[in-house]
């Protein structure tokens, strides 16, 4: 594996604030080559969820590494970002994926009426691109994972759950 993950840090368990409970591990991913090994990594790790969301800049590589998620699930299908469609469905014969982008909505009422919730109840895989834009529709599982761009190629991924 060529992604090099630096870091786990563990807080103490504060049962009052679930929000002191997060694990964080943090990935450095060299090229656009290491992001399914970095996936498959995070899924590992994070085994029993099924909501993940996308923090990053514009071209911080958020559909890129949700690529890499949907190839470390052995999915073979092609994926685009839904940025008009507000949500994208992945199917093969094992799994489905909904792959979804918050960036254009106005509001959360926006993502709300168009069934996000359902969606995440769903027990299917949930990869959200912008999901800063509906903060109070996010289940409290989610897996946050934050991507900063360090230069064309690099990038520091920053997962808490």
């Amino acid at each position: 594996m060529n992604c090099q993950k630096i870091s786990q840090n563990e807080p103490p368990f504060f049962p009052k604030n679930p929000a002191l409970n997060m694990i964080k591990h943090t990935f450095f991913s060299r090229q656009e080559a290491d992001n399914p090994d970095i996936a498959r990594e995070i899924l590992k790790t994070c085994i029993n969820h099924r909501i993940f969301a996308f923090y990053g800049e514009l071209g911080a590589g958020k559909t890129t590494l949700i690529k890499a998620f949907c190839e470390a699930l052995n999915m073979q299908v092609v994926v685009t970002s839904p940025t008009f469609n507000l949500v994208n469905e992945y199917t093969d014969e094992k799994l489905t994926v909904y792959h979804f982008d918050f960036y254009r909505i106005k509001s959360e009422i926006e993502a709300y009426d168009m069934g996000c919730d359902e969606y995440f109840d769903s027990g299917n895989y949930c990869f959200i691109e912008w999901p800063e834009r509906i903060p109070s529709l996010l289940p409290d599982e989610a897996v946050h994972i934050h991507i900063e761009s360090l230069n064309d190629h690099q990038r520091m991924i920053q997962v808490t759950y």
